[in-house]
Parts: structure tokens; sequence; C-alpha cells
């Protein structure tokens, strides 16, 4: 039985958003572990993991939560999900270290994608990734700027990644760094 949820949630940015489904986390007995909060376009859009603070029917939680999100759309003009997260098992632990790569170049099509597919193909794994887009201050143009976290397996050798990512940087025209 999963004993954890995820509720996402998004909605137009406004004061009380936040404390709208802290309230539902709340006087449904549960606890708010870990979470993820960002203002798209206007858009709030929040991750909550959430697991219940005493032992019990989770089927019947999860039910509850669900209907407490159908209220928070009609009511609060929040639309929220609640997902159950089973404990798997760990996949095998592996030698990783952790790395950070910048991004930025004139904004495209293709970024993301050809970026994130270098790393799969290579079974990198994407921890978190932030972008956003600037304008240039010298000429105005629209500037993508990316963020990623990243776990390398020790297995695949620095130079192969950086060889890999000085490629990719170059099909797209944008500048690729490592830290």
């Amino acid at each position: 039985m999963p004993n954890k949820f995820l509720l996402t949630a998004f909605s137009k940015d406004r004061p009380g958003v936040v404390a709208d489904i802290a309230q539902v986390i709340y006087e449904n007995n549960c606890s708010l572990e870990d979470s993820e909060m960002a203002n798209l376009a206007g858009e709030f859009a929040m991750i909550f993991l959430v697991s219940p603070l005493s032992a019990g029917n989770e089927a019947e939680l999860e039910s509850i939560l669900a209907t407490e999100c159908r209220r928070l759309e009609r009511d609060k003009g929040i639309t929220a999900f609640i997902r159950p997260v089973t404990p798997g098992q760990a996949p095998p632990a592996q030698a990783i270290y952790t790395q950070t790569i910048h991004v930025e170049g004139l904004d495209h099509a293709g970024i993301v994608y050809k970026v994130s597919r270098f790393l799969a193909d290579n079974q990198i794994n994407i921890r978190t990734l932030n972008s956003n887009v600037a304008s240039s201050p010298e000429s105005g143009a629209a500037i993508y700027q990316m963020r990623l976290l990243v776990d390398i397996p020790v297995k695949i050798p620095m130079d192969v990644v950086e060889k890999g990512l000085n490629d990719v940087g170059d099909q797209l025209h944008v500048d690729i760094t490592i830290e």
C-alpha cells in the first residue's frame, strides 16, 4: 500500500494559493514532507510530497484527497491531482558524481530535447532542471538559460561527457559548461 502521495497543483498566481492547499493537507491529518513551487507566466505550479500522520486506510485517504482536489478546483480555481507513491525496491546503488550543467544561447526550439536526449542516452540522470528566457541587455534578443543538476555514473569518463555536450552545444549554437 502507498504510504505517501504526490499532490500536483496549478493556479493563476495569487495570494493564498499555497495556504489553500496546505489547509487541505493539514485538515486531512497529513504532513507536507517536500515541495517544489514555481511561477511560470503568471501560473503558480506546485508539487507536494504528502504523508499521513497516522497509519490507516490509505485508499480511503486517497479518495478523500481526490475529492478535496476537485473541491479546490471548483471553489478556489486551483487544478490539483493526487497520486499514491508506493515505495519500491531501490535500484542498485552505483557510483556517481553530481555536476551542474549550464546552457545559454539564443532561444530556439529543441534545446531541452537535445540536451536531455544526450544525457538519457548516456545514462546521466537529471535531478533538477531550471530554465528561463531573458532579454539580452545589448540586443534585446531572447536568450535561453538552463541549469541542470545531474548524476553522472563514474564509469562514464568525464571527457566523454564534456565532448558529447560540446557537440550538442555546437549543433544548437549554445554554450554548455559543466561545473
